[in-house]
């Protein structure tokens, strides 16, 4: 009974993991894991599951295609064909079972072998040669989001073909050169926003911009790897498909290879991964496919993936190099972070010469001292890591690393917390930690002002105009001289970095809370306070007086009330707020219109994209219902409030049996009961 309670637990433990990095995934975000590590997890339910059947639910991600429609770009659009998936695999043992079996049922079938580029699936529907309609995959069955306008702006996508065939239909990848990723995040730094993790996050982002122009301005790119469905021509095979669409100006992947053999495949995917790391582009496998129709078409499909291809997946690469130095940095909190500084390798087409070793048990894990030789891989292909030591390389004179108890930039003393890896400066004063203080205090999840990057921060503090983060408000009494200095641009630069300063005065107090920098206040904490007391002012009196009375608010634990109590009652975070209160930032919540009484004593978590409200209005509406609004699900949750791409707190709540409202439910809960305010 044990074994299968285990199991069980593994299996949650797993598909909760899955939906998360999914949902990042295919939502655009940047992910926590890279795509090995999740190709991985997804291997590992996929062998729980063929050894205990029964226990597959119909919500497992392995009876799910992948992302889920969104509404940000228009409206939804069913899709013709199904756009699938494929499925992965690692070794070549399966590739050559995948082979073995459709020779068994074909001998004489061809395959095509062709790069898997790492992107962002779209079909193009053409009607009598014009370009009538662009569609993500969405779904993957059902329906996906329209983003027609947005695929005119990219340059490969072919408005008019050269005949006017009367419907026809291709799938490709929408994806990123690293070149024009290296100018956006560029372009995001020089406007103060927080730069994409990587060309394929940045490309989905972009083809669901409202704006077409944005779509133009980041240079997007387009392959299209296959017909979907054709009316008034017909064609036998994947090959004479390409032909056909090459001579209509469709870019197709044209680095591919047709096999007879289990040894030609191999040799396929092995060219391509030896030459994935010159292409301009990512790639993160490659496709095997079948290339007669007929033959597909009577090999058929699962419900999640075709039976006549198959995706082979690429192992991280790896590189030997040497370890020259490690570097200290120092964070907001005053967190020491040693960087592995080696000798330049290229990875995945990029040059790495740095990379994160996290903290000192990082450190002694790897045993890792200067003058090793390293083997240093791609996160996701994404980001540098160092993977292990190779000993017997090692130079006699080599000595363990220690971090030690000075910080590398203000030389205070540094302190290992107790029950964490972390050792942080405890100097409040110390340059480093100012200066991503006042990175976070101007960044886009609290007061949001514009035009303050890491350049314009880092000028700012070392020429002494910034001490702490209220000192960004007196910025204006210096105009001239930072005219004059060109720390942080010319007249009009300034100018509008002024205005936005002066703009940021009037924004929430939550904003501003956030901002504070208070270990364990993020943005839901703070809305939460602010949404339970009328101001910064009545927190702090609370805070100081009769802390207990902050655990009442929605997710807020001892440890955070802690850390509230210990910021406003001390000298220098009083003498912080006397700042901003001098500098005139708003510290008062809009006061609660009450319009009913129909949601009180009831408590609500908002997820997902909602057809008509944002988040923030929905949970304005709530609250003037007399409703909670909490920031995480748990068995206190009432009622969960869901909308497209809800995620994991969907699954959260479905699992605990927590009612789940759409907008609809919830306006008809409030029904009469007193005015809408939204």
């Amino acid at each position: 009974m044990s074994d299968i309670v285990d199991i069980k637990s593994e299996l949650a433990e797993l598909r909760k993991k899955i939906r998360k990095y999914s949902k990042q995934y295919y939502d655009a975000n940047a992910s926590d894991i890279s795509d090995y590590d999740f190709d991985m997890l997804m291997q590992r339910l996929k062998a729980i599951e063929a050894e205990y059947p029964e226990l597959i639910t119909k919500n497992s991600p392995t009876q799910k295609v992948g992302g889920s429609a969104q509404r940000e770009v228009g409206v939804l659009v069913r899709h013709d064909v199904p756009m699938l998936s494929l499925q992965d695999v690692f070794s070549e043992e399966e590739i050559r079972s995948f082979v073995a079996g459709i020779l068994s049922h074909f001998p004489t079938a061809e395959f095509v072998v062709e790069e898997k580029i790492d992107g962002l699936s779209l079909a193009l529907r053409y009607e009598n040669g014009a370009l009538a309609r662009a569609i993500t995959r969405g779904d993957g069955t059902v329906q996906g989001e329209d983003v027609t306008l947005n695929a005119r702006a990219i340059s490969d996508v072919v408005e008019q073909l050269h005949e006017h065939i009367p419907y026809f239909e291709v799938r490709g990848e929408v994806y990123m050169e690293r070149a024009a990723f290296a100018e956006v995040n560029e372009r995001q730094e020089l406007l103060g926003l927080k730069p994409f993790a990587n060309p394929r996050n940045c490309a989905a982002g972009t083809l669901r911009q409202l704006d077409a122009r944005v779509t133009r301005e980041r240079r997007l790119s387009m392959f299209v790897f296959n017909l979907q469905r054709a009316e008034g021509r017909t064609f036998s095979s994947h090959t004479e498909a390409y032909d056909f669409m090459r001579a209509q100006g469709i870019k197709i992947i044209s680095n591919y290879r047709v096999c007879h053999t289990a040894d030609e495949v191999w040799n396929a995917i092995t060219e391509i991964g030896v030459r994935r790391g010159d292409l301009p582009y990512d790639i993160d496998g490659a496709v095997v496919k079948v290339n007669d129709f007929a033959e597909r078409t009577e090999l058929g499909a699962t419900a999640k993936a075709p039976r006549w291809a198959i995706a082979y997946k690429y192992p991280p690469e790896e590189k030997e190099t040497v370890l020259r130095a490690i570097e200290l940095s120092v964070g907001r909190t005053g967190r020491i972070t040693p960087t592995a500084v080696f000798d330049p390798v290229q990875l995945c087409g990029t040059r790495v010469e740095r990379a994160t070793l996290h903290n000192q048990d990082y450190i002694d894990s790897l045993d890792i001292r200067i003058g090793d030789t390293i083997l240093v891989y791609k996160s996701g292909e994404i980001i540098p890591r160092v993977k292990a030591v190779i000993k017997e390389k090692r130079p006699q004179t080599a000595e363990p690393y220690l971090i030690g108890d000075r910080c590398p930039v203000c030389h205070s003393h540094a302190v290992r917390e107790s029950d964490t890896a972390d050792i942080k400066c405890q100097n409040p004063a110390c340059p480093a930690q100012v200066e991503n203080h006042i990175l976070n205090f101007v960044s886009r999840n609290a007061m949001d002002i514009k035009g303050f990057g890491e350049s314009a921060v880092i000028g700012l503090t070392h020429e002494g105009y910034l001490h702490d983060i209220a000192d960004i408000y007196a910025l204006h009494l210096h105009r001239e001289e930072l005219i004059a200095s060109g720390i942080i641009g010319r007249e009009k630069s300034v100018d509008n970095r002024l205005a936005a300063i002066e703009a940021s005065k009037a924004n929430t107090p939550d904003r501003l809370l956030t901002g504070l920098g208070i270990s364990g206040i993020g943005r839901a904490a703070a809305i939460s306070l602010m949404q339970a007391f009328p101001s910064i002012d009545a927190l702090q009196e609370i805070a100081i007086t009769g802390p207990e009375r902050i655990l009442d608010v929605p997710d807020m634990g001892e440890i955070s009330v802690q850390k509230l109590t210990e910021f406003f009652a001390s000298e220098s975070g009083k003498a912080l707020l006397d700042k901003f209160r001098a500098a005139g930032v708003n510290f008062e919540s809009a006061p609660i219109v009450r319009a009913g009484t129909a949601l009180a004593g009831k408590s609500f978590v908002i997820t997902g994209t909602l057809p008509t409200l944002s988040r923030e209005e929905c949970a304005a509406l709530i609250t003037a219902h007399g409703g909670v609004v909490k920031g995480s699900v748990s068995k206190k949750t009432d009622y969960l409030v869901a909308g497209e791409a809800a995620g994991s707190k969907l699954q959260k709540a479905e699992d605990l049996g927590i009612p789940v409202l759409d907008e609809a439910m919830l306006r008809g809960m409030i029904g009469a009961d007193g005015k809408d305010i939204i």
